[in-house]
């Protein structure tokens, strides 16, 4: 006799199957980790990054697509998606993870670090954004996961360009998902607060480089205002992404989820 939980399962495991995600910044951190737990559910991916050793190791591995894509550059965005498309079909769920972390005094901050950051983190979730929306719409369903952080929800000292950015795309979050409400298309943002990552590893190096903090100081300083006093690790971060995606989630939009221990 079949149980209730077993034909949810067989449900969900149909529904995944039929999903084709794109993670962007796939190959490490964050972004494999979510394209770790999306490929384990059933879903194929297509992951999408600048370097490309780095991208075809990951894929190896998930025995997943790649891609070779700036998400800074509109015509090599275009291309990638129609590439993405080409091999797993028409992209249902796009995780927008690319992004880079840079810091500076704002007084002493260059133009080109501002428009960097701007750059891979805000016009890059747009421009990958805009590859697929119009199909989802057209299709009847889709899911636009944002990974903002949680400098998306508030203000950190000395990286007021990655905070303007990443509350751009906060922004964009929101109207998106209030244009799309009426059409079955999902668009949230995923906030995790200082992650287990090699991101957050060269903060720490720079805050040692710097300042007269050992390492252990520097990490105590990262964590200061973390109520659980820890590192968020990747696979908290994509569990959340990946409840997102499900069917079930249909509700859940325009909506910043924070994963960072009670941070914000």
């Amino acid at each position: 006799m079949t149980s209730d939980g077993q034909i949810m399962s067989e449900a969900s495991d149909l529904f995944f199957s039929r999903q084709h995600a794109v993670v962007t910044g796939g190959a490490s951190g964050i972004g494999a980790a979510i394209a770790k737990r999306l490929a384990k559910s059933g879903i194929r991916i297509t992951l999408m990054g600048r370097d490309r050793q780095k991208l075809l190791a990951a894929a190896g591995e998930l025995k997943a697509a790649s891609q070779v894509v700036d998400v800074t550059k509109p015509d090599v965005v275009v291309r990638g998606f129609a590439g993405a498309v080409q091999v797993n079909g028409p992209v249902t769920i796009l995780i927008n993870n690319a992004g880079a972390a840079e810091s500076s005094a704002f007084t002493k901050m260059s133009d080109d670090l501002w428009n960097r950051m701007l750059a891979v983190n805000l016009t890059g979730t747009y421009l990958c954004t805009k590859s697929v929306v119009d199909t989802m719409v057209k299709t009847g369903f889709g899911r636009v996961i944002n990974i903002a952080s949680t400098a998306s929800l508030k203000g950190y000292a000395y990286v007021s360009a990655y905070c303007a950015a990443k509350h751009g795309v906060m922004g964009l979050t929101r109207a998106l998902a209030l244009e799309l409400a009426r059409t079955n298309v999902t668009v949230n943002a995923v906030c995790p607060g200082y992650t287990d990552t090699d991101m957050v590893n060269r903060s720490l190096d720079n805050i040692v480089a710097n300042t007269t903090l050992d390492r252990e100081q520097a990490l105590a300083e990262l964590l200061k205002n973390n109520p659980q006093g820890r590192l968020i690790q990747p696979p908290e971060v994509a569990e959340t992404v990946l409840w997102l995606c499900r069917p079930e989630s249909a509700s859940i939009t325009g909506q910043a989820i924070s994963v960072a221990g009670g941070e914000s």
